[in-house]
């Protein structure tokens, strides 16, 4: 059975990360997606809880039809040590095969470690960017909710995810 790994942060998760999921999935029989920096949340950069992008993945998926019981998520905290990234990965993740990633230092780290790593395609990534989405909740733009699937949207409004990033920013 091949696994593989598909890192991001997922603040919030958009259509591009479902694309890039299923994409991965058409390459491996199970996929890890590791949610990145688990331990931020309430900050500008990294508004929501690990625990509410699990969510918003797992609806997010289910919204795209994506088979979930071919996916595990695992929130993992960031450690300040690039070279043994991928050992500590190692040490929180059931065995994996492959990494999935666009970002060259991913690349170089886990190559380094003789991991196949591979690139997927960048989906829209002008149009879907976590960064684009959040600048447009605080701007007030109700576009944002295109970008991303409608129950992510929904649980995002549930949980007064715009509030939250308006009043982190100080703009109340």
């Amino acid at each position: 059975m091949s696994r593989g790994v598909f890192v991001g942060r997922f603040q919030p998760p958009h259509w591009g990360h479902i694309e890039v999921i299923k994409w991965c999935l058409d390459r491996v029989d199970e996929l890890i997606i590791v949610v990145g920096s688990a331990q931020e949340s309430h900050t500008l950069k990294n508004p929501f809880t690990a625990g509410e992008r699990i969510e918003m993945l797992l609806l997010g998926l289910r919204d795209a039809a994506v088979d979930t019981s071919r996916v595990m998520i695992v929130p993992v905290p960031d450690i300040a040590m690039n070279h043994v990234w991928p050992r500590y990965l190692e040490m929180l993740l059931p065995r994996f095969h492959v990494v999935f990633s666009r970002n060259p230092l991913v690349t170089r780290l886990f190559t380094e470690y003789g991991y196949r790593v591979e690139s997927p395609p960048a989906f829209s990534r002008g149009e879907y960017s976590a960064t684009r989405i959040r600048s447009l909740m605080l701007r007030g733009d109700e576009s944002w909710k295109r970008l991303v699937p409608p129950s992510v949207a929904r649980f995002i409004e549930e949980i007064k995810g715009v509030e939250r990033l308006v009043t982190i920013s100080g703009r109340d």
